[in-house]
């Protein structure tokens, strides 16, 4: 079995800066760890991971804040993570919360305790609020907006803006708005979007035209049956994200109405299913993969103590046109 002189022979360098460049590689110069990953490779050396974290003070492991694991967006999210993670030589630990703090802080704890070196918040809720000095967090999707901590975020008031021209583009004026948990800044911008829009057109907002929702599937089917049964029904109707508009689109078909032709629908995230409904569904197209693996990088220089280019970083959304709207029937 190799050892760690074999390395420092073969990458000429000393026993004590294989250590270094095993333990802390930031502290090395770039053709030193060249050398040394490449002996390390050749050689098939496998460090004590136990010795090289009480050298170092770290485990390698990375904590990753999930507030609904089983959303299709944040499973994407969790994939660039995973990918980034793996790709240093990190590990993630996956935590469901179900969006409870005392969850959040239950696990958050484990940087405390030294079993990770950091933690990603996927929700607009700081698990380490009460600490002075507070350990490598970075805060992505749902962000909180006090300059604390590094994030990575969309425009998502541009982004409900644009959607809502779209609609107003092809002649519809009764747009219903179906949104997102009240505690959420996401819900918020996007109905700030949504208004921006309808203001800029001269469209007076209507209250009833606006729907509560919490992202869900079943928030999708009641929510469009509440605005179904209103006297004048809109001609189109805004999700704010796919997985309500795909609970909707089954609620308007077994109502016996058609999309686009009776009803224009759009949602916001594209997530795979998306692009398979019938009609396929215009939606927001914001890159979740890039969610994970930008909060994985900032995160680790953090931890290496790097410096970060961006401490806020806005990721770009994309309006993705399908078959699911088209103008209304009536002006």
């Amino acid at each position: 079995m190799s050892n760690i002189r074999e390395v420092a022979r073969l990458a000429g360098v000393s026993v004590a800066t294989v250590s270094r460049t095993l333990a802390s590689p930031e502290r090395v110069l770039p053709e030193t760890r060249d050398k040394v990953n490449a002996a390390v490779e050749q050689t098939g050396y496998r460090p004590n991971r136990m010795a090289v974290q009480f050298r170092s003070r770290r485990t390698g492991n990375l904590v990753i804040l999930v507030p609904a694991i089983a959303n299709t967006f944040f499973a994407r999210v969790i994939s660039g993570a995973q990918q980034a993670a793996q790709a240093s030589g990190y590990r993630l630990l996956l935590c469901d919360t179900r969006g409870q703090a005392e969850i959040e802080k239950q696990f958050a704890e484990l940087v405390h305790a030294h079993q990770a070196d950091g933690v990603i918040q996927l929700r607009a809720s700081d698990p380490f609020s009460d600490c002075s000095d507070s350990p490598p967090l970075v805060n992505a999707c749902e962000v909180i907006q006090d300059g604390r901590h590094p994030t990575i975020s969309l425009d998502n008031r541009g982004a409900a803006r644009a959607m809502t021209q779209h609609l107003i583009d092809l002649g519809h004026r009764r747009i219903g708005l179906i949104k997102g948990p009240k505690s959420s800044p996401l819900t918020r911008d996007r109905v700030a979007g949504y208004e921006d829009a309808l203001l800029a057109a001269g469209i007076p907002r209507d209250p009833a035209l606006i729907c509560h929702g919490d992202f869900t599937l079943h928030a999708g089917f009641e929510g469009a049956g509440n605005m179904l049964a209103l006297p004048k029904r809109p001609t189109a109707l805004f999700c704010e994200n796919d997985e309500m508009a795909i609970g909707a689109l089954k609620r308007i078909k077994q109502q016996g109405l058609r999309v686009p032709q009776d009803i224009s629908l759009v949602g916001f995230d594209d997530i795979p299913f998306a692009a398979y409904c019938d009609p396929p569904l215009t939606t927001i197209a914001q890159p979740a993969e890039i969610f994970g693996r930008k909060a994985v990088e900032m995160l680790i220089a953090l931890i290496e103590k790097t410096p970060l280019p961006e401490r806020q970083v806005v990721v770009p959304f994309e309006l993705t046109v399908r078959g699911s709207t088209a103008a209304p029937h009536t002006q």
